[in-house]
């Protein structure tokens, strides 16, 4: 845009002031086109907590609609011989676990090293090694030259040599320390070839062995092996690790607790949508600010189809169908409340119809399952809130162009006024050179032939 600072110096007239003040005027058909952008970006700010709380909520939805969250099993146990987790397919009982024995790892020890630094052996060769599972037995390729580290490290790099192996110094020379890599009897080391793999030093003393060792424990006087402490299917759906010699007593049973929290994060969450919403579309008489969202058509889709489902409670025909049999009941404000003890009586009576009222069957969804879905279209792309939310982005996008158009329009104005201030100026700037000059002319025949005339 050109400068309007020189305007009015030949005539004298406040033009530049005056073109300021016609194009704020002008900049004034901005504003009305700025506040419908700030209308639309608050309403999608408004949309995206609707959102988020439609979100959550169906999250706690989708929660309760799992069929496993019905079937999970929790294990209890007095004691500290062992640790226990259950599965779907644990049987309840309580269960008396005695631990015998641990399971460990065989271990062996070469002869003892004079010095760690010597080399073994004169020419490549290997390290045999022998195994209580002769299907482990593994030799290991060993270089010409090596030491002890050499060996060591030869052997650690093996995949298959089924032991770790570590350098140990007992005070009168260094041995090769091998460790079984898997616990049992049968991952037990049983001997080396060591004496004669190490061809190039004088070995002294004998090898030192602790022969692996399978777990022995009993489940209710029954006795069970394991060659690891970890004993999967001694009990149905139970895994238990072992810990230490001793007893302790198991119990399982369901797990109602996860129940009662997915129960309770399903109402928490409904409240807190249901919050939000009233928040967003609150109206509290004439003067007052009325929410972003009031009046709002996606707002009321959601809430009667949210409305919709709940009034439908369970499954149509179910053992529990309406929400007052598992505990939930709908206030006058629209918020849900929970009775924890009508809860806890409807899964001690008849927790497989629970699991129906809220997550269905194979051929027909439950209370939970239902909201899940709803929730998922409502928020997705084509979906109430989806349309809404691009609805006000295609509006901001219209707004956008529509102000550039009128900016546009704006600067042509105030440039045409320019042009006419400019004139303007010329014309008075010339007119006052002409009204200059005829009066200096005027005064000239004044002051220089009046007088002779009388």
């Amino acid at each position: 845009m050109a400068s309007i600072s020189s305007l009015g110096v030949g005539s004298g007239l406040e033009l530049n002031s005056l073109l300021n003040q016609l194009q704020e005027a002008e900049r004034a058909k901005l504003e009305p086109i700025q506040q419908q952008v700030q209308e639309q970006e608050v309403k999608i700010s408004a949309y995206g907590e609707l959102e988020s709380a439609l979100s959550s909520f169906g999250d706690a939805a989708d929660k309760l609609s799992d069929p496993e969250l019905f079937q999970g099993h929790e294990a209890s146990i007095s004691g500290d011989a062992f640790k226990a987790s259950a599965d779907s397919d644990a049987a309840s009982g309580e269960y008396n676990v005695t631990v015998n024995d641990l399971a460990t790892s065989g271990s062996r020890a070469t002869q003892r090293v004079a010095d760690p630094e010597a080399e073994l052996n004169s020419a490549d060769t290997t390290l045999d090694l022998s195994f209580q599972d002769a299907g482990l037995d593994h030799s290991v390729n060993i270089a010409a030259g090596s030491t002890l580290a050499d060996v060591r490290d030869a052997v650690n790099a093996d995949p298959d040599a089924a032991v770790n192996a570590s350098i140990i110094d007992d005070g009168t020379g260094h041995r090769l320390a091998l460790m079984s890599e898997d616990t049992g009897e049968q991952a037990s080391i049983t001997g080396t070839n060591f004496a004669t793999m190490a061809d190039q030093v004088t070995l002294s003393a004998t090898t030192e062995t602790q022969g692996g060792q399978d777990a022995s424990l009993e489940v209710n006087g029954i006795a069970i092996t394991s060659t690891t402490n970890r004993v999967e299917g001694a009990i149905q759906g139970v895994d238990l690790d072992l810990q230490q010699e001793g007893s302790s007593t198991l119990s399982v049973a369901r797990d109602d607790e996860s129940i009662r929290e997915a129960v309770t994060g399903f109402v928490e969450n409904y409240n807190a949508l249901k919050e939000a919403t009233d928040n967003l579309t609150a109206f509290n008489g004439e003067g007052s600010q009325a929410g972003a969202l009031n009046g709002d058509s996606a707002v009321r889709t959601i809430e009667s189809r949210l409305r919709g489902d709940l009034s439908s409670g369970g499954q149509a025909g179910g053992e529990l169908s309406m929400l007052s049999d598992v505990g939930l009941s709908m206030n006058v404000d629209g918020t849900l409340e929970l009775d924890q003890d009508e809860l806890d009586s409807a899964l001690v009576e008849d927790p497989a119809a629970v699991e129906t009222f809220f997550a269905g069957d194979d051929t027909t969804p439950g209370l939970a399952e239902r909201l899940t879905e709803t929730t998922e279209q409502l928020t997705s792309d084509t979906g109430a809130l989806g349309n809404a939310i691009q609805g006000a982005e295609n509006q901001i996008d219209r707004l956008g162009e529509r102000y550039t158009r009128t900016e546009d329009s704006i600067e042509q104005t105030v440039e045409r006024y320019r042009t006419q201030f400019n004139q303007l100026d010329s014309m008075v700037a010339q007119m006052n050179q002409t009204s200059s000059y005829l009066t200096q002319q005027l005064s000239g025949m004044n002051s220089g032939g009046g007088g002779g005339l009388l």
